[in-house]
């Protein structure tokens, strides 16, 4: 999952971004998430701390393993992130890239710090906390929890104002993050949180594929209303039995399945089924018409 921000250059933008994660963490029900961050300045700042890196690990290549070996002169900043038990004291002593910013970049993440602790957002100060891609500067963050281990990063980002004129835009700063969808999920189970269930309003059963065009450009409309439609697939056997479809659409949780059957299609109708009150009926409904009767539904 990515959010971007870009075309704003500000430090406040970093910390909206920021918070866009903690509301979701917020709304999921997520409570054992603590927020990390770094900066990591400007290209010549990090050329010059890439040089002292260099320099560090090159002193005591005796204690790198081979794949800190291998990006030494490739990446040195990805040895800091390493997590080789026998490599931590050298890379705990390296130099650190915050001794080697200036004072623009130094006064971004002192604004940064600055905004979060006006909203009463904690976080930690990770030095080690690094990106492997030469586009990022300033701000990075990860929001980590200890309940999964290793794999404890469940959202991370950071501010890449390099990237936009790197593929050959004009310059432009911007900001966003990624996160793991399974490992959030992973992470509502360690914390006894039931996802919550995503229903539709309506499920499309569609008796024979060649109505498929009808049936895509009805759910479209009715998309464009505010419903929320499921389409029923075709599988490796074809569309699969009516009384298939009819099962899928009721566990789906939908509240009416819409019909699309070749006498209904003939008429310019569909058909629209309540799931969920047994005593309502099933109705025909005009394909000439979706908005107003897609109203009824979604009001109902």
């Amino acid at each position: 999952m990515g959010v971007e921000a870009l075309g704003f250059g500000g430090p406040d933008v970093d910390v909206e971004v920021i918070l866009m994660a903690r509301a979701l963490w917020r709304d999921l029900g997520l409570s054992d998430v603590r927020l990390e961050l770094n900066s990591l300045g400007q290209s010549d700042e990090r050329r010059a701390h890439r040089e002292a890196l260099i320099a560090h690990f090159e002193r005591h290549q005796d204690q790198l393993d081979a794949e800190a070996k291998r990006r030494l002169h490739s990446n040195p900043l990805r040895i800091l992130d390493t997590k080789n038990p026998a490599m931590q004291a050298v890379a705990e002593s390296a130099p650190r890239l915050m001794d080697f910013l200036g004072e623009a970049s130094l006064k971004h993440f002192d604004a940064v710090k600055a905004a979060l602790d006006a909203v009463g957002q904690g976080y930690v100060i990770n030095p080690r906390l690094v990106r492997g891609m030469d586009y990022y500067n300033l701000t990075v963050f990860e929001w980590v929890t200890p309940k999964l281990g290793a794999q404890g990063t469940i959202c991370g980002g950071g501010r890449y104002d390099g990237l936009v004129e790197m593929i050959g835009g004009k310059p432009a700063p911007g900001i966003g993050w990624g996160m793991g969808i399974e490992r959030v999920l992973d992470l509502l189970q360690q914390e006894g949180i039931e996802a919550p269930a995503v229903r539709p309003d309506a499920y499309a059963v569609v008796p024979d594929a060649s109505a498929m065009p009808t049936v895509l450009a009805t759910v479209e409309a009715l998309r464009a209303t505010g419903l929320s439609v499921l389409v029923h697939a075709a599988g490796k056997d074809g569309m699969g039995s009516f009384k298939s479809q009819f099962k899928k659409a009721d566990s789906s949780g939908a509240r009416y399945a819409l019909v699309f059957g070749g006498d209904e299609l003939a008429q310019g109708m569909v058909a629209v089924k309540p799931l969920r009150d047994a005593s309502a009926s099933q109705t025909l409904r005009p394909l000439a018409d979706v908005a107003t009767w897609a109203a009824q539904l979604l009001n109902a």
